[in-house]
């Protein structure tokens, strides 16, 4: 199943979009404004030792200097597996020493970044911590033999003389031997060049920045099914050619640069795609459709028939929507990158053989989901439930914010509720406050609606209180807005 992979770059956003069988899969968005210094590793230099706070200043080039606590110094800590307490900081830093440092917390506010000696370098399946020796797992891989058995898989992949050592990540779990040794021979070399610059480049020089959304595209995402990669960039295309030749020499074949007069995500009808992904409803081919919603503890989707009255009688019927559902929830959960616990809701089955048929399409779909998916049968309420991992940010969270007139809950009050809300809210300062005129400001709808049909609850309310009563129409008001002024 030939994969076709697509890169957007403009000045504000990258956009990569993975297309199979000329349907959308995946969109990934990385915006140039919210890319975090964080993982960046510079060569820093010391402006100024407080020995009074164990802390030091250190310039990398930022606007304001960074911070560097004695704690995040590798050489100040006790190797030996005592618990003694570190060196002081004035007898490891001195003013204008030259450091190699890594940012671990992006500058907030009027603080600047959190540095630390200690370097590590994040590969697709591996950390790399050169000053260290000792190969861990990661803790959510929690069968012991499995762990023992990555740390010897591993081990034995290392070249002899290699003296830093490896964490090895979750997405390391059903890889092959071949990807951990690219992952390895990657890193090594990405710590050669920093170890490089650091000698032949001047202090608060940039050493190394972790990698872009393009250039993990590269490095994470291309596989043997992988037909091409096309870039919209000639200069991001230069520069992705040139990461390619030092870190994934077998990509380059499959990378091309798109020259064509269409945009590029218009010729595959990929922004059509994202707005769909961002809708409730989802149509399926046969007339069924989805209902997706998204909270924060958890997503819901549910299966319809909609207008699809095929098959030879109505359990066929529902079982045919269900099996076109499956590839449906699989296609949505991966394009709008939703996470955490999942809840599904098929149409009712009452043979077993069909449930049994859909669960089992519905895993296989999902088996060719990068991301880590757990599926739970069958509930006693006839639910699916299931688990994929939060690797980012879903599609919705990235594009959008709650709407500021529902302020997120989907539903907004109708007219006619406001104007009883209003009604209550006059006769309430009525009996406060004794203007000489109420005046009600709302959007035109209520405005319309209280000229109209609730004329005349307005007018009684208005001899019952003994106030005139007027009305103004704010078009900046939402519906749920309005404001009682007295005059």
């Amino acid at each position: 199943m030939n994969e076709d992979i697509l890169i957007n770059i403009t000045p504000q956003e990258t956009r990569v979009a993975l297309i199979v069988q000329g349907a959308v899969q995946e969109l990934h968005i990385e915006r140039t404004l919210t890319r975090g210094l964080a993982g960046n590793v510079y060569s820093g230099k010391v402006v100024r030792v407080l020995p009074g706070m164990q802390s030091a200043f250190i310039d990398i080039g930022l606007e304001r200097a960074a911070f560097l606590h004695v704690a995040d110094i590798w050489e100040a800590r006790p190797h030996d597996g005592q618990n003694a307490a570190p060196t002081p900081i004035e007898k490891i830093l001195f003013d204008g020493q030259v450091l190699t440092v890594q940012v671990i917390k992006d500058p907030i506010g009027t603080k600047g970044a959190r540095l630390s000696t200690q370097i590590s370098i994040a590969g697709r399946m591996l950390v790399y911590l050169p000053q260290d020796n000792h190969i861990g797992v990661s803790q959510k891989i929690e069968k012991e033999t499995e762990r023992e058995q990555l740390r010897a898989r591993l081990q034995s992949l290392l070249p002899p003389e290699e003296k830093g050592g490896y964490i090895v990540r979750t997405q390391a779990e059903d890889a092959s031997d071949s990807d951990l040794a690219a992952d390895v021979d990657y890193l090594r070399k990405t710590w050669g060049a920093i170890c490089h610059g650091a000698r032949t480049l001047p202090a608060t020089s940039l050493l190394h920045q972790d990698l872009s959304l393009a250039q993990r595209v590269l490095r994470d995402f291309v596989h043997d099914e992988t037909a091409s990669i096309q870039v919209d960039s000639r200069e991001n295309f230069i520069n992705l050619t040139e990461f390619g030749k030092t870190y994934t020499p077998s990509v380059l074949p499959r990378l091309h640069h798109y020259t064509g007069e269409r945009p590029l995500f218009d010729l595959y009808g990929v922004e059509e795609e994202i707005l769909r992904a961002l809708g409730r409803r989802v149509d399926l081919k046969s007339g069924g459709y989805l209902i997706v919603d998204q909270t924060e503890a958890m997503t819901t989707i549910d299966v319809n028939t909609g207008g699809f009255v095929g098959g030879r009688n109505f359990a066929d019927t529902i079982f045919k929507t269900n099996l076109e559902a499956a590839h449906a929830i699989a296609r949505q959960l991966r394009l709008r990158n939703l996470g955490g616990i999942i809840i599904l809701d098929f149409i009712d089955m009452e043979n077993n053989e069909h449930r049994n048929a859909v669960l089992a399409e519905l895993k296989k779909t999902l088996s060719r989901d990068r991301t880590k998916v757990s599926v739970s049968g069958f509930s006693a309420l006839g639910l699916v439930e299931m688990t994929r991992k939060r690797t980012r940010e879903s599609l919705a969270h990235i594009l959008c914010e709650p709407c500021p007139a529902c302020a997120g809950k989907g539903q907004v009050k109708t007219s006619r509720t406001i104007c009883y809300e209003i009604l209550r809210e006059l006769l309430r300062e009525a009996k406060q406050f004794n203007p000489r005129e109420f005046r009600i400001l709302a959007s035109q709808e209520v405005v319309d609606l209280f000229l109209e049909e609730e004329s005349q609850h307005l007018a009684m309310l208005g001899d019952f209180i003994g106030k005139k009563i007027s009305l103004q129409v704010e078009n900046s008001y939402h519906q749920e807005q309005y404001d009682v002024i007295l005059m």
